[in-house]
């Protein structure tokens, strides 16, 4: 199993209450049965400044090593995750994007050049910005981020590259 992670999970919805999160509470459970704990989980409006207020926080903490989100990266209305956390990340991590697209593409057809899910670390804390429905969540858990943030995955996982590690 590896090391245990500190993780925060962030839900961008206008709508969703902790009761009708799916996407979070999958999230959350995933990280807990991966071993991993979680030091946070906060529902927050599709608005820029407020998404990336809380995701500064978290980058500042030390006790918030990977941030994963859900909702907020299409393309209507107010979808503005990925104008909100680029600026902060010191590097992107392109290849979250990629694959989950590949993966999706099996189960959504052409419908996921419409997501813009996103990857990057900023002060040495891991942020995964992954849509809103409960099966992409589950996409990029069990096809990525599952294998990515056990220390014992091979040939290479991003434990090595956060901070404290």
């Amino acid at each position: 199993m590896g090391i245990a992670l500190k993780a925060a999970v962030l839900t961008v919805s206008d709508t969703r209450t902790l009761d009708t999160d799916t996407s979070g509470a999958f999230l959350e459970e995933a990280l807990l049965a991966g071993g991993h704990r979680v030091v946070d989980r906060q529902i927050v409006v599709d608005d820029i400044y407020q998404v990336r207020a809380i995701i500064s926080r978290w980058v500042a903490d030390p006790d918030v090593e990977v941030v994963l989100t859900t909702g907020g990266t299409g393309f209507s209305g107010r979808d503005s995750t990925p104008e909100a956390l680029s600026p902060l990340f010191d590097k992107t991590i392109d290849g979250f994007g990629e694959v989950f697209r590949a993966l999706s593409l099996a189960e959504i057809g052409s419908s996921t050049v419409q997501s813009r899910a996103l990857a990057g670390l900023a002060n040495g804390t891991a942020i995964f910005c992954m849509p809103g429905s409960t099966g992409a969540c589950q996409t990029a858990w069990e096809g990525v981020l599952e294998d990515q943030l056990d220390s014992e995955h091979r040939p290479c996982n991003f434990v090595g590259v956060l901070r404290g590690h």
